[in-house]
């Protein structure tokens, strides 16, 4: 049975409250995609949530899209004109409307089929028909898992907010003044209420839901099933939506630094001093109300935030990656004697582990109880180290694992983030310190040692080889991990 004989079939159940009732939404089995459906009325930050959510799970390695039905109608017709398009009288717009979000589910379910974990169907969704039509073709036909997100907000000052800030400035509304844009939204909002059906603790009490009502104010979860539904549900109880700002910064030059050598717990620079000098300063000048300032453990980022007049609290877990045996040894001298752990990296830089350390994923996996905090505050500034600065950095800006550990994080640099609707503003501030760059660029050649069987420690010809590889591939001398 097609998507189409599932729709037919649900425009000709009875309008009963128990008709709809929707079966339990987890299939017989732990593994398999999982297919999220936003619910709310327009302007209730739905569309926002979908992408910042989709931007976790991306940045925790569960491979996840959006499929938002308003870009496939806007890509299907050119016929909205006002509010007229979303009346439910409007017989010949309500057919495009279906068919759009047949289009945009089929596109989902088949590439969850193909390479996905995780779709998340972005649409209002607001009758239980719609709704009981998505768990057929989900659970039913595919076995695909099934996890509903309401949001209910009746708060108007957050959702004038959502209309202002963002709705007016849909593709629906080029060149239309802005006050009648809004007018015309309010009006589309009002033809969704009419037919709108709640998430109900007793018709839809075998679903798997979360309602969040007023973007936090309070929360009803109702049949959690899995691990990823969990990790779904925690997250949305940890955001906000206020306004704030996160300043990202690496600590100041070390000792290790100059010398070119990886990881330890060195002292500052001559010139890292100074730049904690010149952060300090700066943190004044910005005048920033009841800023919070977290650090590593580590010497070199808690010598850098001493002198910010602003209370200060270390995290371990902002620790450097553990670079394991490699720990303050310069990248000339890995290459010399671990040249198959040198090489291996280089190829899969987010995924290398190294001996008795620790990998880019594995530092993303011990930085999400920071993303947790971080999203929970208002204003705070991190002072941490190139590979947490790369990590942190990929989350609110949207890089996956290839991109992670190439990112540029400059030493004596500010990274100003503030999070936006749908994404985040990113400003870089130089304190003008110099300092030595320890970027290492992707190299563009990767040789494997010719006896890839060979021990990490041996120093033979090949060896040697993919040291000589190494000197010609990177340009300058890294730094740090």
């Amino acid at each position: 049975m097609n998507l189409e004989e599932y729709t037919c079939r649900s425009d000709n159940m009875e309008n009963s409250q128990e008709k709809y009732r929707i079966k339990a939404t987890c299939p017989n089995f732990v593994l398999g995609p999982t297919v999220i459906v936003m619910v709310g009325l327009p302007a209730r930050g739905k569309t926002y949530m979908a992408k910042k959510l989709a931007r976790y799970l991306n940045w925790i390695g569960i491979t996840t899209r959006v499929f938002n039905v308003g870009e496939y109608r806007r890509a299907a017709t050119e016929e909205y004109r006002s509010h007229d398009f979303f009346r439910p009288d409007n017989q010949s717009a309500m057919e495009i409307r279906k068919q759009c979000a047949i289009r945009a589910l089929d596109d989902m379910c088949d590439w969850l089929g193909d390479s996905g974990e995780v779709g998340v169907f972005d649409a209002t969704n607001t009758t239980r028909e719609r709704r009981s039509m998505i768990h057929d073709y989900v659970v039913e036909k595919h076995q695909y898992k099934l996890f509903f997100v309401e949001s209910v907000c009746d708060v108007e000052e957050i959702i004038e907010a959502n209309i202002k800030d963002v709705k007016v400035a849909s593709p629906d509304y080029d060149g239309m003044d802005k006050q009648e844009a809004i007018h015309d939204f309010l009006h589309r909002v009002d033809h969704y209420r009419g037919s709108y059906e709640p998430l109900h603790e007793k018709f839809d009490r075998e679903m798997s839901y979360i309602k969040i009502f007023n973007q936090g104010e309070r929360f009803l979860v109702n049949r959690v099933q899995g691990h990823l539904q969990s990790r779904v549900v925690y997250y949305f109880m940890n955001i906000h939506v206020m306004p704030r700002t996160i300043y990202l910064t690496r600590h100041g030059e070390s000792e290790l630094n100059i010398k070119g050598r990886i990881g330890g717990d060195s002292n500052l620079s001559f010139r890292g001093r100074q730049y904690a000098n010149s952060l300090a300063t700066f943190v004044e000048k910005e005048n920033i109300p009841n800023l919070k300032v977290w650090t590593s453990e580590m010497k070199r980022t808690v010598q850098t935030a001493a002198g910010i007049p602003a209370p200060k609290e270390k995290w371990k877990a902002l620790n450097e990656i553990d670079a394991g045996i490699c720990e303050e040894m310069t990248y000339e001298e890995i290459a010399e004697k671990f040249p198959k752990d040198f090489a291996l990296r280089d190829q899969d830089k987010y995924n290398y582990r190294y001996p008795k350390g620790e990998s880019y994923g594995d530092l993303v996996g011990r930085l999400e109880p920071v993303i947790m905090e971080l999203e929970r505050q208002t204003d705070v500034m991190v002072v941490c180290h190139q590979a947490v600065a790369r990590c942190l950095l990929a989350y609110f800006t949207n890089k996956q694992g290839a991109e992670l550990p190439y990112l540029k994080v400059p030493l004596h640099c500010i990274i100003k983030l503030e999070p936006v609707a749908y994404g985040c503003l990113v400003e870089t501030i130089s304190l003008d310190v110099d300092a030595v760059d320890t970027h290492r660029a992707k190299p563009q050649h990767i040789a494997m040692p010719m006896n890839s069987q060979a021990s990490s420690s041996n120093n033979d010809e090949s060896s040697e080889s993919v040291a000589s590889t190494s000197a010609k591939t990177d340009t300058g001398v890294p730094r740090e991990n």
